[in-house]
């Protein structure tokens, strides 16, 4: 099955346009966790165990797991969920760009070491530099295009060919999409934007960061984001979710605040 058909399966099956961001930072978990000889693995075990009935997919991102040289827990971490949550794909944060053999390297990292049937890159290099992510025919790729940041305007807003860079980018996305598994990163903090990409590229599958702690707005994102059945995003929360709580309840917790917004999001669908 590829990624996109696990995708909208999973959309379907737990009814949920939530995606659960698996960010843990070793300073912040919580002292349950900490005697364990896997303290990033273990806090990730009990997230995913509380939140997999209330999203459509997980996303870990990498960084949090290489500054700790963890990254077997990242190893164990996707495992586990595709031991025990299968139905939910796992999008891997890594944000990768370079050209030729090295970008193969990458795509081999995300796809073959670490198991992921989804990884996210940059463009800015050009579509070369994406093929070698895109030969994989059953995965997803996940291009930057409208991210989420403060700063992001300082190149993506600029005029390219009469449309902002990161429209020209969307357009360009219909070009690569060959084998159909492409996907974008949309931030929910320009939701007019959202809505002029989602003209753009039609169903394209959008990977949406920024709501909560980045200060982007439901409503907006989904007013311009779904899709005509009411699908179409994967809207991520991090550390609205995995630090609900820093006690011994930081797991029922985490769950309690995925099913919480996952049900906010169910009403703004149910309303539009």
């Amino acid at each position: 099955m590829s990624f996109i058909e696990q995708l909208k399966a999973a959309w379907r099956h737990s009814n949920s346009l939530l995606c659960v961001g698996l960010d843990p930072d070793l300073r912040k978990l919580p002292s349950a966790v900490l005697s364990s000889q896997s303290p990033i693995y273990e806090f990730n075990r009990r997230i995913i165990d509380q939140t997999a009935a209330h999203c459509c997919c997980f996303k870990p991102q990498i960084a949090y797991y290489a500054a700790h040289a963890a990254e077997a827990q990242l190893e164990q971490t996707i495992r586990y969920i595709k031991d025990n949550h299968p139905e939910r794909p796992v999008i891997l944060d890594a944000k990768r760009g370079d050209i030729g053999a090295t970008a193969g390297m990458y795509a081999l990292e995300a796809f073959s070491r670490y198991g992921a049937d989804a990884v996210t890159v940059n463009p800015y290099m050009g579509g070369d530099t994406l093929q070698p992510f895109l030969e994989y025919a059953d995965k997803g790729v996940v291009v930057l295009c409208r991210t989420s940041n403060a700063g992001s305007s300082e190149f993506q807003a600029l005029d390219c060919a009469g449309m902002p860079l990161a429209h020209r980018v969307a357009q360009q996305s219909l070009a690569w999409n060959t084998l159909g598994n492409i996907m974008l990163v949309t931030g929910a903090t320009y939701p007019d934007e959202i809505g002029e990409i989602r003209k753009l590229v039609g169903d394209m599958p959008l990977l949406v960061p920024g709501v909560g702690a980045q200060g982007g707005g439901l409503r907006g994102v989904l007013e311009n984001g779904l899709t005509g059945d009411k699908t179409g995003l994967m809207i991520n929360s991090s550390r609205g979710i995995i630090y609900a709580s820093n006690g011994d309840d930081f797991a029922e917790a985490a769950g309690s605040a995925a099913r919480q917004l996952k049900d906010e999001i169910n009403a703004v669908r149910a309303a539009l």
